[in-house]
């Protein structure tokens, strides 16, 4: 009988494991949408040219930190490799003091720092 049980926890371990691969929920599901790499670029420089675009329209620091925050969100698409997620972790820490500035409402030097991040994240497109 102990033997039987030993038989049978196993073998529903065995299917457990079988039934829910992490593979298969790996896949964007219903209620999320993915991009490829290149299109969250893409993507991200669009979020930037906004927010370029507000701060010299005199947007807001609140209205700028919304649209940074939103290209910040695209980024977390661009997952290509290992090298292009090293840079685009490098162009991302230029996007987030933008974004500090903008929470802090202090818009002065704002410009420069959302420039190098559209370079840093332009320079990714040869990387995929």
């Amino acid at each position: 009988m102990k033997t039987l049980k030993t038989i049978v926890l196993s073998s529903l371990i065995a299917m457990a494991m079988g039934a829910f691969s992490s593979a298969a929920l790996a896949e964007a599901g219903e209620g999320r949408v993915s991009y490829s790499p290149a299109d969250a670029i893409d993507m991200v420089l669009g979020e930037i040219k906004k927010a370029q675009a507000a701060v010299a329209a005199g947007a807001s620091g609140d209205e700028v930190y919304k649209i940074i925050k939103q290209g910040m969100d695209y980024s977390k698409e661009v997952n290509a490799n290992d090298v292009v997620d090293r840079e685009r972790a490098r162009a991302n820490e230029t996007l987030k003091k933008a974004r500090t500035m903008a929470k802090n409402n202090s818009m002065k030097g704002i410009e420069e720092h959302l420039t190098n991040a559209a370079k840093a994240f332009a320079d990714l497109k040869p990387l995929i």
